[in-house]
Parts: structure tokens; C-alpha cells; sequence
């Protein structure tokens, strides 16, 4: 027997029921329409609301990834909760949702610590039964869209600093290299600002995702010009996807809550974006 992660957010924050999750996350993967992207998607940067706000937002990031076949997934997210350690993972094998459990790469996972130990001076964590949202979420939609066997290589992190991102995203890029891997970073962006204020974060923050520029998205958070909850957890993706070739990135999808509740007083953005190597 393995130790699997039970979900403590499947049937609050999204569908609990594997039929009706399936139907859903394949409705939101089937109603976005991507534009040509030009060069192979190494990762994408996708929302973690709850499905019924930033799940048509999401779809348009998972259907970049539709044809490919990683051998292993590594999504990076933003830790919310008070944990004191900079970055963490999971102690457990795999992670439970509705539609399965998906298996941990474990030796990833310990080749990636022993970098960050040299790059950083120190490792991730492992937690048991963490309660964190924004990895797991993300979850059903990579079980719909990959039917063949692949391995989820989990990250969350808890330090805005930019040096521990680079840092992350040098030591992905080393581990993953010689792999058939792929990227998520899980990420909101501006939180409970009127609409029209929440449009000026957010453009300002996708402007700078947009132009490649990890370093450029710390100075809009440093500056209270842009903001971005996941911000330590896509800038490392940057870092990482660049370091492997990717030269683009190319915004598929902004929206906020307020498109889907209709209350725009106090709004949270979301964004798809896709990470491309030109070929």
C-alpha cells in the first residue's frame, strides 16, 4: 500500500463526484480557443480559485498542454498558509483527487533537494496532509488531459524572495533537463481590488510575465504596482523554463471574479499564460 495525500478541498472547491469533475474540467478544456502558439509549450501559469470562478480561465492553460506526454508534471505553487520553512512538498506517495490518485516522483524529489541544499544552503520540507489549495487544484485538470502514465513532482513555496526563485528555478531546470517534463505554476494575481483598479494590477503584472521578466514581476510586487499571490511560484518557473531554452510567453486568458459573479466591488485575477521554445 501507498501513502496518498486524501483532498481536503474536493467537494468545496471543486466537484467532488469523479463523473460530473470529469465533465466539467473537459467543458472548460473544450470551450477555450487558443490562438497559434509558435514553438513547444514547456510550461503554462494557471489560476487556483475554486473551479466555478477561475476554472474557464484554467482550461485555456491545460489545453496548451493537450498533445504532449510528460514523463513528469511539475506544478509549483504558492504555499498560503503560515508554514515557516521557504519551500515545501508533500511526505505522502501520491495525491488523491476524485479521478484518482496520481504517484509522486520521489526521486525527483530528493535530486531536487540536494541541488537547492548547494544552491540555497537548504532544502524543501516535507508536510503530511498539508492543507494547501493552490497545487491541487490543479490536479483534475491534468488528469483529463494526460490518459498515459506520468509522475507529479509537487512544490510549494512559502518565501517571496527572489533569490530562493531563481534559485528553485536553476535547480528545476537541472533535475528536468534530460526529461520529458513539463511545468505548472499555479498562480492568482491581484486580490479585492475594485474591477477597474484590479485591471491595472493585473496588466501591469501580465505585461512583465509576458516580456519574460521573472525579476521584473518582484519589482512590480516591491513597488505595490502589481501583485501576484503565486508570485515566488511562477517567477521560479520562469526562471527555470528559460534556463531550458524558452524565449515567449504568450497570455491566453485574463479574467476576474467578477466576470463570473457579477460583483465587480471586490474582484481577484486570474490568468493563462503558455511558456514557449521556439522551434
Amino acid at each position: 500500500m501507498i501513502d496518498v495525500r486524501p483532498s481536503p478541498i474536493a467537494g468545496q472547491w471543486y466537484e467532488g463526484d469523479p463523473t460530473t469533475l470529469a465533465e466539467i474540467v473537459d467543458e472548460y478544456l473544450n470551450a477555450a480557443t487558443l490562438p497559434e502558439l509558435r514553438g513547444d509549450v514547456l510550461g503554462v501559469i494557471a489560476p487556483h480559485a475554486g473551479h466555478m470562478y477561475s476554472g474557464a480561465v484554467a482550461g485555456y492553460a491545460f489545453a496548451a498542454l493537450r498533445e504532449l506526454r510528460p514523463e513528469v508534471v511539475a506544478v509549483i505553487g504558492p504555499m498560503h498558509r503560515p508554514y515557516d520553512e521557504p519551500l515545501l512538498t508533500t511526505t505522502h506517495d501520491a495525491y488523491f483527487t476524485p479521478l484518482g490518485s496520481i504517484l509522486v516522483d520521489k526521486t525527483a524529489l530528493k535530486d531536487l533537494d540536494v541541488i537547492l541544499k548547494s544552491e540555497l544552503g537548504y532544502g524543501m520540507t516535507p508536510v503530511a496532509r498539508d492543507p494547501e489549495h493552490s497545487l491541487e487544484i490543479e490536479l483534475p485538470f491534468l488528469q483529463r488531459i494526460f490518459q498515459h502514465e506520468w509522475k507529479l513532482l509537487p512544490i510549494m513555496v512559502r518565501a517571496l524572495d527572489e533569490r530562493v526563485s531563481e534559485g528553485l528555478g536553476n535547480a528545476l531546470a537541472t533535475v528536468l533537463r534530460d526529461q520529458k517534463a513539463v511545468f505548472v505554476a499555479s498562480t492568482d494575481l491581484s486580490h479585492f481590488f475594485q474591477h477597474e483598479t484590479a485591471l491595472t494590477y493585473d496588466r501591469a503584472m501580465l505585461k512583465e510575465i509576458e516580456a519574460f521578466n521573472p525579476a521584473g514581476a518582484f519589482d512590480l510586487d516591491r513597488t505595490h504596482k502589481g501583485f501576484a499571490c503565486g508570485l515566488g511560484a511562477f517567477t521560479s518557473v520562469l526562471w527555470a523554463c528559460k534556463k531550458l531554452g524558452a524565449d515567449a510567453v504568450n497570455v491566453l486568458r485574463h479574467a476576474t471574479s467578477g466576470n463570473v459573479t457579477g460583483d465587480y466591488s471586490s474582484v481577484v485575477g486570474y490568468a493563462a499564460a503558455a511558456i514557449l521554445k521556439s522551434k
